[in-house]
């Protein structure tokens, strides 16, 4: 028979054949007997038995009823372990370069004198609502185009330079070491590297090396959306696995001065630079519990927003359609909150990408929303601009910055891109030690 002990209060875990001690807000725990786990916090010990034919509980030593995986009792008869993976306080960072709504207005101006729709650009740039935009380099470097061979080359060494901080913050929210992550999901699409950068992570970090990789490069903005799904996915798969999440953008390095157009013109305004990370934990933690996820398509709008990749690199093309892409995705929110039962119009809380005003007024208008609702999203647009699939972990860093939600408050997350693409979430506000419902 194979005894394995685990802390209820997570300090304690033996996993993956090997015994492993971590202290959680200064807490230590330890036992004797290496089948036991003792927590400070709980004041608990227990066992878990696995009998050669496969089946576990839970023991206490004091008598008490004997615990499922999951802390369920047993009633006699074989209970399913209530799922739950919660996403977690994200941790977010801006480079230090800022550049306002009247330096860009200013730099258009003296650029672009004789553009026949300057007045438009300009009144296009104005009405993002964007103040502040923080970019990796000086305005002077970001607007130099030395060749996509260099700027690809301060992709890779700023990545390098800023990520680690902002995942490590991620992790001491989250309560985890790198050790505990099974999963890294990378996303970005301001940049490239083979091997991805979940690699050099997993070396400088001191990941573990069984630690998988998810890198995800072509779904923009939407990616953010994305790798909350599919961090999802996995813990449904693997209830134990820890996910994390991390979104790099440096959005500046795509800016291309030959690029004239009104789209290019408007994104010159609006997109910013940013650095994202969080755990989704399969089990504990305070946040969003997960509960479904889905993804919707709009049919025929792949040329919407999309790369024309040349040998400048990235050219970034906006068709004007794309602002009033809410009416038909509006609906396929409404679809996937009524599969589960709820209303999408009557939820406690939404963290939204902000791709920019018109999608957040939009939204509010099909969903029959108020706008309040959209606050942290909003925020984030006229703090940051859009930070592209870092926008969703910051709006719900402002979340928890805010106080979080009551307990079971119930949510949606999305994220919009390429495709037109819709990557969507449902959860439930989760605060440890109150309660299941």
């Amino acid at each position: 028979m194979r005894v394995r002990g685990q802390c209820p209060g997570g300090c304690f875990q033996q996993f993956r054949g090997r015994t492993r001690h971590r202290v959680l807000r200064g807490l230590g725990c330890g036992a004797a007997d290496p089948t036991l786990a003792r927590c400070p916090r709980f004041g608990v010990v227990r066992r878990e038995i696995v009998a050669p034919s496969g089946d576990r509980e839970w023991t206490t030593p004091g008598g008490e009823p004997p615990f499922r995986p999951g802390g369920r009792r047993s009633s006699g008869r074989r209970k399913q372990a209530r799922f739950m993976a919660t996403l977690c306080r994200p941790s977010v960072s801006v480079p230090e370069h800022v550049i306002t709504m009247e330096e860009t207005l200013d730099l258009a101006r003296s650029r672009h004198a004789d553009h026949p729709q300057l007045p438009l650009a300009l009144r296009l740039i104005e009405n993002t609502g964007v103040r502040t935009r923080h970019i990796v380099q000086p305005i002077e470097e970001t607007l130099k185009h030395p060749g996509f061979e260099d700027r690809n080359k301060v992709y890779e060494y700023e990545a390098k330079a800023r990520v680690p901080a902002v995942v490590q913050r991620a992790l001491d929210e989250a309560e985890l070491l790198t050790t505990d992550i099974d999963v890294i999901v990378y996303v970005s699409c301001t940049g490239f590297m083979m091997p991805s950068l979940t690699a050099w992570l997993i070396n400088s970090m001191d990941f573990d090396s069984t630690t998988r990789q998810i890198p995800i490069a072509q779904l923009g903005c939407a990616a953010g959306g994305a790798a909350i799904n599919r961090a999802h996915d996995f813990c449904r798969a693997y209830p134990d696995a820890n996910v994390l999440i991390v979104a790099c953008e440096f959005c500046s390095l795509c800016y291309q001065p030959t690029d004239l157009g009104i789209g290019s013109l408007l994104s010159n305004g609006l997109f910013g630079d940013g650095i994202a990370a969080a755990v989704v934990r399969g089990q504990g933690g305070e946040g969003i519990e997960l509960e479904r996820n889905g993804s919707y398509l709009i049919p025929k709008t792949e040329e919407w927003i999309m790369y024309d990749v040349r040998a400048t690199g990235f050219h970034f093309l906006l068709d004007k359609r794309v602002p009033g892409t809410m009416e038909p995705l509006a609906p396929a929110l409404q679809e996937l909150a009524g599969r589960h039962g709820w209303d999408a119009s009557d939820l406690d809380f939404y963290i939204i990408h902000a791709g920019g005003p018109r999608i957040l007024d939009d939204l509010s208008r099909f969903l029959q929303v108020d706008p309040h609702a959209f606050r942290f999203s909003r925020a984030t647009l006229t703090e940051y601009g859009n930070i592209a699939s870092a926008v969703v972990l910051d709006a719900l860093r402002r979340l928890f910055d805010e106080g979080g939600a009551r307990h079971r408050a119930r949510g949606l997350l999305a994220g919009f891109g390429p495709g037109i693409t819709a990557e969507m979430s449902l959860g439930r506000w989760h605060r440890p030690g109150e309660g299941t419902e």
